[in-house]
């Protein structure tokens, strides 16, 4: 197994924002919810850009001043942003038909009812987040895939032959100009693996980075929830996909198969389901175990909550999750354990300790 000899940390806590923003202080602007979001011990915030609330994306793209204002406001507050997402934005890069109804409002009004526009809308989005990430001095940025094939994950009826490769050769074709946007502005662009995006597993990204010629912006937003409600090997995900990694949501889940309903849910509401997100230390994942692994390999990014829980209320589990990462950051080692046992050498002497002189 590689091991990275980079000396880095892990950074955090971080929280996204996105499941707590209202209409009510604290959570109703940018400078409230970060106050919020501190006074609970988180060290970076990351912005969710749909809409207008904590950051206009449109203004973020072409003003420097007004990201110095952004930046300013959370710095104040103690902060850092972490990333941007536009994980309801990339959602509609690719829509099959039967979910235009679904993720119309996800769009601007008049773009309702018009696919296309909608599209080209999402895709321009995207290529703002580039230029803001980029203004704010960011290094990721966080997004969902979008879906053509998500209605034919399950291989019955049999899909016809070549569905799947022209399905991933369309979302290669709509994805590459938006990853080339954020080559340009040096800005990692990070798919959450999710279900319900056509990218959800390493299999389904390893089909896009071949369609997209393994561009070298294209990485992974790793959360370890959404596998181990597939039933995924959430750590050995790490082993094969280091590299790629760059972004990480601490979400928790568990799962629990019974007689009546498995990993498809049985259409059943979040609480009744086998496979469910709980708060961070409620669930069954390893955090453990995935700390260690993104330390080994160097992993230099946000240790950032998501959260999504249906039994604990959205407050008690923010106030939980800032010390929960916090006790699971792992300062990287400076020496080895047994640096006071070493001895000097040199070829020669290693040559008289292999008996070949």
């Amino acid at each position: 197994m590689h091991t990275s000899s980079v000396m880095s940390s892990i950074r955090g806590p971080g929280i996204f924002l996105a499941q707590f923003l209202s209409s009510e202080a604290p959570f109703d602007t940018l400078p409230h919810i970060a106050h919020w979001a501190a006074g609970l011990g988180y060290k970076g915030i990351q912005l969710p850009t749909l809409g207008t609330q904590v950051i206009d994306l449109e203004q973020a793209a072409t003003s420097q001043d007004y990201c110095d204002e952004i930046k300013d406001i959370c710095l104040q507050a103690g902060l850092e942003i972490s990333e941007l997402s536009t994980h309801l934005q990339g959602q509609l890069v690719a829509v099959h038909p039967s979910f235009d109804p679904l993720f119309d409002d996800f769009a601007p009004e008049p773009l309702r009812g018009h696919p296309t526009a909608r599209t080209e809308w999402a895709i321009r989005q995207l290529k703002l987040a580039a230029k803001a990430s980029r203004r704010l001095g960011l290094k990721a940025h966080a997004t969902f895939s979008g879906a053509l094939l998500w209605p034919f994950f399950y291989p019955w009826p049999q899909r016809p032959q070549g569905l799947v490769e022209q399905g991933f050769n369309e979302l290669a074709r709509r994805w590459t100009p938006i990853l080339n946007a954020f080559e340009e502005e040096g800005i990692d662009l990070c798919f959450e693996l999710h279900p319900g995006e056509d990218l959800h597993d390493g299999a389904s990204f390893e089909r896009f980075l071949e369609a997209v010629k393994h561009h070298p912006r294209a990485h992974i937003l790793y959360d370890p929830s959404h596998m181990l409600l597939q039933q995924m090997d959430y750590l050995g995900f790490i082993d094969h996909y280091h590299e790629r990694i760059r972004m990480f949501h601490v979400k928790d889940a568990e799962y629990y198969g019974s007689a009546r309903s498995g990993v498809y849910g049985g259409y059943q509401h979040w609480i009744d389901r086998a496979g469910r997100f709980r708060s961070l230390g409620d669930g069954q994942i390893d955090f453990k175990s995935i700390f260690s692994k993104l330390t080994q390999y160097g992993y230099q990014g946000w240790a950032v909550l998501e959260w999504e829980c249906c039994l604990k209320d959205a407050l008690q589990g923010a106030e939980e999750g800032a010390p929960f990462i916090e006790q699971h950051l792992i300062r990287r080692a400076t020496r080895s354990f047994d640096d006071f046992a070493s001895v000097g050498s040199n070829p020669g002497h290693a040559r008289r300790i292999l008996g070949l002189d």
